[in-house]
Formats: C-alpha cells, sequence, structure tokens
C-alpha cells in the first residue's frame, strides 16, 4: 500500500480499501469481514467482530468473483463457498434491516397501517415508505404522489414487516426522518448489492432521510 493511500485511511474514518479492488472508499457502501480461527471468512455487518476487518463492496457479484477469491486468499482467509458466503450476507443485511424498523417502531420513529402512513405524509416527516412487496394491486399503486425528501422502498413481504412492528402484518409503514431512518437507508443500500431492494426517491428529491424538526 502506498504511503498516500495509508494516510487517506488513517485520516478519513469513514473510508476503507476494498480487499477485492483496492480503491478507498466511503464504509458506508461496504461490508467488513473478519477471518474465523479456522481461517474461514466471516461477514460482520455490524461491524464488531474482533480481529482485522476485510472490506468488500456491499456486491454479490463481486464476492464470488474469482480474482476476489484469490485476494482473500492473499490476506489469510478462505471462502469455500462463495455463493452461500453471499446469501448469509444478504440475510445478515435483511435482519439489520428489519431490526432497524423494529427499533423505530420502539422509538416512535414508524408508523404502519394506511391512516396513519397517510397522516404522516401529510405532516411531510416521512424518510422512507415500506409497502409489502406481495402487496395487491391498489396497495401498490397506493401513496404515488410522495412529499420531497420521501424514498417508496419495496424489500420486504407483509409478514416480515408485521414481524418487525410486533403485529400480524403491514402493507405499510412509514419510517420519520432521523437518525435511525438514515442508518435503515444505508442497510437497505448494502442489501441491495446482494438482492432485489426498490428504492425510488419522490420527484422533485432525492429522498434523503434528513434529521427531523431540523436537529
Amino acid at each position: 500500500m502506498s504511503i498516500e493511500v495509508e494516510a487517506e485511511i488513517r485520516t478519513s474514518p469513514g473510508r476503507r480499501r476494498s480487499v477485492a479492488t483496492r480503491r478507498v472508499q466511503p464504509r458506508a457502501g461496504m461490508v467488513r469481514f473478519v477471518v474465523g480461527p479456522d481461517g474461514r471468512l466471516v461477514p460482520d455487518v455490524l461491524e464488531r467482530l474482533p480481529g482485522r476487518g476485510l472490506w468488500l463492496e456491499a456486491r454479490r457479484d463481486l464476492l464470488v468473483e474469482r480474482k476476489t477469491q484469490k485476494a482473500l486468499a492473499r490476506s489469510g482467509a478462505r471462502m469455500d463457498d462463495p455463493a452461500g458466503l453471499a446469501e448469509e450476507v444478504a440475510g445478515a443485511l435483511e435482519r439489520r434491516c428489519l431490526d432497524l424498523l423494529g427499533l423505530a417502531k420502539r422509538g416512535r420513529q414508524a408508523v404502519a397501517g394506511y391512516e396513519k402512513v397517510k397522516e404522516a405524509l401529510a405532516r411531510g416527516k416521512v424518510a422512507l415508505l415500506f409497502v409489502a412487496r406481495d402487496a395487491g394491486r391498489d396497495a401498490r399503486t397506493a401513496f404515488h404522489r410522495l412529499p420531497p425528501g420521501t424514498r417508496r422502498v419495496v424489500a420486504f413481504d407483509r409478514a416480515q414487516q408485521g414481524r418487525a412492528l410486533g403485529r400480524e402484518d403491514a402493507v405499510f409503514v412509514a419510517v420519520l426522518r432521523g437518525r435511525l431512518a438514515r442508518k435503515l437507508e444505508r442497510e437497505l443500500v448494502r442489501l441491495a448489492g446482494f438482492r432485489e431492494v426498490e428504492m425510488i426517491p419522490a420527484p422533485g428529491g432525492e429522498g434523503e432521510a434528513e434529521e427531523a424538526n431540523g436537529t
């Protein structure tokens, strides 16, 4: 690694160097891995496991490439089943998103149900509008005139969204603007690198999850 790259990583805690591409880039779009005691590569989506981290872009196609396996082997990691590991990462990121959705509900930063979501949208406080991917045609076409700054998200089915919120099902879930919404959006972007996730911004706005009440 060059002196310039080493200095960039030291002075930019939000950036990491990809083992596969050797590029330094924002960690928000990457996944951390560590090497287990048996040499196997272990995903660490929460970025908490001990040991030296190996970072890769959050992309299924990159993870299963032969050149990535060779790069990891040079770092002392073994990847016996790249496709299986990609599924493991996707599952971990999915659970992370649903956990954050439940946390938002418990913190009164998320509401569910047509009427409550409609009211939240009218107040202009919604960062992410989740619509169940198995919703009926009428539900899938509801709320198409979203306020600027809101993203429509289709990522989970109604049962998954319901379980995250402690209810039987949930077709519509609105996450209010704030810190949790920004965290959730980051995880959704990473998840989209491993399986299909729709994140559509409202016309006239980028859908960024801004802090509620300007704080």
